[in-house]
């Protein structure tokens, strides 16, 4: 008989791991896959009070509350560690090294004393005595931020960042102070250790982000990199991997061109060796999700209106490859770095878009329906979705996918109860050895089902009628799977390559002819078209027109920076190197000219 609550399940790998679910009926563990038997690793808890739970970083611990305490146990050794009299805890966080055990809870004044009673605890896991304990109001930012060998802990007070040194709480090793630091970041990996800060701005000040390396905060020069920006009500920091660059997504509350209810959001990249740019993003509209590949060479974007782009641009914020338009607001890459999911979950349908990254090819496209929560498993093979309350009250379940596209598993919760919360156990990298990647789908013995498909509202007045296909918005396709005028099959790159110079050299000698015409009297305003329309009536290829457009507009764009730089504004670094490119534009048109 299966229960939800929190439930573990194993990969089908050599490293056996667990899958964590917190529901209205409690909580449990259950080994899979493939055979998804009860676990004897937690004993099982009943009822609606469990409030929080969380693993250590590598996955050999586990911290749960049941609302009367917070219990520790060994997933390794299947044995109780500790047991803390926490009832009103909410929040839990191991130190990456298990040492330290942090919890918080709601903050509440004391009668007799002003200040408050301290609402986060830090625990020694290991003995299981309290450690320190602080006044820490907001639940945003609660948990203190380690390094990964814990040599350096870090806390935001009172327009401070507070550094602590070997877990000892008792005195402040070092404080990195401006005024009103709203937010700092933590560089992930060994020393040497980095902290970016964001300062929001004020009185016409802009907001900034900086990036500092620990201990050097005092001296004049001491930020390693700046990057300032107007249009911020909040950013999000996001370090690599191998912590030399942040990339940083700047938002404000409104959005005063009143295109989007979201607000507006631009990104932006900041390395430790003092370079920033502004990413270029060729569609307007919100920025959903920006992540990392592990290999800190290259990241995913995915923005604009819907339907959204995604694209992966290098280190020079140039981009690699161009995914095209779909209903799409997240990027997950796999562990290991060699998938991409492309996903839209939330109000969107749940497509998602698996992509092997090195070959730049689609290995499946299933369909999630309803998924508000979506994670991969270590071992980089299977995938985890759930649909989870209170964001969804209905149809809550999860179900376990290979990334090929086969349901290994799938559980529904009964109607009358709710799941709250899903994670896969955690751990360290090296653990799993990448592996080849399949295109072929992996056997399963969950049997399929065809994603519902909504129809669309028909007035009464055309029920009757035959049905006309029309779509609200053409969706572009990647960049390999452009078809070639008269050949749907997609392109590979020396067809595209060899395509782009073609269409090149036919628009540049049509742009010539126009403009060696001086004598030609203008045309009415009445009977004016845009000149792609001349173009195309001249060389008859609508895709040679559009080359010739775009690269008439960067031309432009580039003479309007050198404007700009001659006037003594002070240029990005992207923008630099787009005026460089002009010699490059100009020979593609002289190169264009000869086509025709």
């Amino acid at each position: 008989m299966r229960k939800h609550g929190i439930q573990l399940y194993t990969c089908e790998c050599r490293q056996e791991t667990y899958h964590s679910v917190r529901g209205s009926e409690g909580l449990y563990m259950v080994n899979g896959p493939p055979h998804f038997t009860e676990s004897t690793v937690f004993p099982r808890e009943s009822g609606k009070n469990c409030k929080a739970y969380t693993f250590s970083k590598d996955g050999t611990l586990f911290a749960w509350g049941n609302g009367e305490k917070i219990n520790v146990i060994s997933v390794t050794k299947k044995g109780l560690l500790h047991s803390f009299d926490l009832p009103k805890a909410v929040c839990l966080e191991f130190s990456p090294k298990n040492t330290v055990l942090a919890t918080w809870q709601p903050y509440t004044a004391s009668k007799d004393d002003t200040a408050g009673i301290p609402n986060l605890q830090l625990y020694d896991v290991k003995t299981g005595t309290c450690l320190k304990s602080f006044i820490q109001k907001k639940m945003q930012n609660w948990c203190p931020s380690w390094s990964e060998d814990e040599t350096l802990c870090a806390r935001n007070v009172n327009n401070e960042v507070h550094f602590f040194e070997n877990n000892n709480f008792n005195t402040i090793a070092n404080k990195l102070h401006l005024k009103k630091i709203n937010d700092f970041v933590l560089s992930p990996g060994p020393q040497p250790y980095k902290v970016a800060v964001y300062v929001p701005g004020s009185k016409g000040a802009p907001s900034f982000v900086r990036l500092y390396q620990y201990p050097n905060f005092d001296e004049p020069h001491a930020a390693l990199a700046n990057k300032s920006f107007f249009k911020a009500d909040k950013v999000t920091m996001l370090w690599n991997k191998k912590a030399t660059a942040v990339l940083v997504i700047a938002s404000t509350d409104v959005d005063k061109t009143g295109a989007s209810y979201y607000g507006e959001q631009t990104l932006h990249y900041i390395a430790t060796n003092g370079e920033s740019a502004v990413v270029q993003l060729p569609k307007n509209g919100p920025i959903y999700d920006v992540v990392w590949n592990s290999s800190s060479t290259e990241f995913c974007a995915v923005y604009g209106f819907m339907p959204a782009k995604a694209t992966v641009f290098n280190l020079k914020c140039d981009p690699v490859f161009d995914f095209g338009t779909g209903p799409r607001n997240a990027a997950y890459y796999s562990p290991h770095g060699h998938i991409l999911v492309l996903a839209g979950f939330g109000n969107l349908r749940g497509q998602m878009e698996v992509w092997d990254v090195k070959k730049y090819k689609l290995i499946s496209k299933p369909v999630a329906s309803d998924s508000t929560y979506f994670a991969w498993c270590p071992d980089g093979e299977h995938i985890l979705t759930a649909t989870c309350a209170p964001r969804l009250r209905v149809n809550n379940g999860y179900k376990i996918w290979h990334y090929t596209g086969s349901v290994l598993h799938k559980y529904d919760v009964p109607s009358n109860a709710e799941l709250w919360q899903v994670s896969w156990q955690p751990f360290l990298d090296g653990i799993f050895p990448e592996k080849a990647i399949t295109y072929q789908v992996v056997p399963s013995d969950v049997p399929s089902e065809e994603p519902k498909v909504a129809t669309a509202y028909r007035p009464p007045a055309l029920r009757n009628k035959p049905v006309t296909n029309s779509k609200l918005h053409e969706e572009e396709p990647p960049q390999n799977m452009k078809p070639q005028p008269g050949n749907e099959k997609p392109l590979s790159k020396t067809a595209l390559k060899n395509q782009r110079k073609h269409e090149a050299k036919k628009a540049a000698k049509q742009e010539a002819r126009i403009d060696k015409s001086p004598d030609m009297p203008p045309a009415p305003a009445q009977q004016s078209t845009p000149r792609s329309t001349i173009s195309q009536s001249t060389s008859g290829d609508p895709e040679t027109d559009r080359k010739i457009k775009n690269l008439k507009k960067k031309l432009r764009a580039i003479e309007q920076l050198k404007e700009q730089a001659a006037a003594g504004k002070q240029l990005e670094k992207n923008q630099l190197e787009k005026i460089q490119k002009e010699k490059a534009l100009l020979q593609e048109l002289e190169d264009l000219e000869l086509g025709i």
